[in-house]
């Protein structure tokens, strides 16, 4: 499993994960685990599409959501997470999300 790294050297990610506590900074590793486990087997409740190749892993009980691309090799690259109050996502979070999905993939495209 991979992290995305912003070209100031941020990992959104990785620094949502960090600010976690309690129940959910343990629902969140499980997530993470069964992700690195499962990869594209990986299916509702845990994992939900949001279409052009972005998913988001989910926990329901404590609202984490991971969100992350899969590659080729069944590597899932994270991008961002968040704690959701409600069942859509933000339209600002998603076009920042679909911002980071571009990055990733011209990462890609320059063999990175």
């Amino acid at each position: 499993m991979l992290t995305y790294r912003t070209p100031d050297g941020n990992e959104p990610a990785t620094a949502y994960v960090a600010s976690l506590t309690g129940k959910a900074a343990v629902r969140a590793a499980a997530l993470l685990l069964f992700l690195q486990e499962r990869g594209y087997e990986l299916k509702l409740p845990h994992s939900r599409a949001l279409g052009g190749g972005l998913f988001e892993l989910r926990d329901v009980g404590t609202g984490v959501r991971l969100f992350y691309l899969l590659q080729p090799g069944n590597t899932a690259v994270l991008l961002d997470g968040m704690t959701k109050k409600r069942d859509d996502i933000p339209a600002a979070t998603l076009a920042r999300l679909r911002k980071l999905q571009r990055a990733v993939r011209a990462e890609m495209k320059k063999g990175r």
